[in-house]
């Protein structure tokens, strides 16, 4: 029983989704330590990224709780449906903010300095698709913090490269979100939601999403230019790229098992093998 209710309180977060922007969090980290920073470092900066992430999910839906339920999409999900009552959603919210907020006092006074600018962002997402269909952009300036977070954590001096990775994860995510959203063109428009979809119809909105990934894909590359990373890096981005080109190429808007595909799993595996490339070119050119 306890464990069946972990298991929806996960599904209600979503919190395998955490590994969208952990990835880029994490290579940060390394790159602003130059290495491994201290291991309670490594632990307190692991616990803000995944209390942030989550409490900002289960915010988001109790925010959307009334939405969600008018969609057919989405009247299945949790609140909607009934499966996981209100106040269980923001115990969990409270839970999650308040665990990140403990990690950023226990690294240092500028990540705590900076929490209320972070859960405000969280909550202004949550709300933007009722007055901006700039909300895409909103969430990928969310999620584009953690790398910059991370950097600040281990009280490393400031460089070009967090604003880089913030900008890139920014665009990233926010060309899969609008990819995701083109599932929901009609219900939006008919219940006045904001979104790029909404507002500039199908063909427009997937033009938008792969100019951003387009966009994401040469931050990443211009990286080359102010961190110290090499051709392994660059094959890694290459990688990324490929698999940004059969995401756009598989989008299917009628089938939603496949836009789950294509707008989730496949850019899951796009920050794994951003880890994956970027770990190994660091201790490359360690032991070069």
């Amino acid at each position: 029983m306890v464990l069946n209710k972990i298991k929806e309180y996960g599904r209600l977060v979503m919190f395998s989704h955490s590994i969208f922007s952990l990835p880029f969090a994490l290579i940060a980290m390394i790159w602003a330590a130059q290495g491994l920073p201290s291991i309670m470092v490594f632990v307190w900066i692991l616990v803000a990224l995944l209390g942030a992430r989550n409490g900002a999910n289960a915010f988001n839906r109790i925010a959307d709780v009334a939405i969600d339920k008018k969609n057919p999409r989405t009247s299945g999900r949790h609140l909607p449906s009934g499966k996981l009552k209100m106040i269980e959603a923001y115990v969990i919210t409270i839970f999650c903010f308040a665990i990140m907020s403990f990690a950023a006092f226990q690294l240092n006074i500028i990540c705590f300095m900076l929490l209320p600018f972070a859960i405000l962002l969280f909550i202004v997402y949550s709300y933007s698709k009722r007055f901006t269909w700039l909300c895409h952009v909103i969430l990928g300036i969310a999620c584009g913090a953690a790398p910059m977070g991370a950097w600040l954590a281990v009280s490393a001096p400031l460089t070009v490269t967090p604003f880089i990775l913030w900008a890139a994860v920014c665009f990233w995510v926010a060309g899969f979100d609008i990819i995701y959203a083109t599932q929901d063109i009609d219900f939006d428009r008919k219940e006045g939601v904001y979104s790029i979809p909404s507002r500039f119809g199908y063909k427009d909105a997937l033009s938008i999403a792969a100019f951003f990934h387009v966009l994401s894909v040469f931050l990443l590359i211009t990286v080359f230019f102010f961190q110290n990373v090499g051709i392994i890096y660059i094959m890694g981005i290459a990688i990324i790229a490929l698999l940004l080109i059969y995401e756009h190429r598989n989008i299917s808007p009628n089938n939603s098992r496949k836009m789950n595909f294509v707008s989730y799993h496949i850019n899951q595996i796009v920050g794994v093998v951003f880890f994956i490339f970027a770990i190994a070119d660091f201790v490359f050119l360690g032991l070069s």
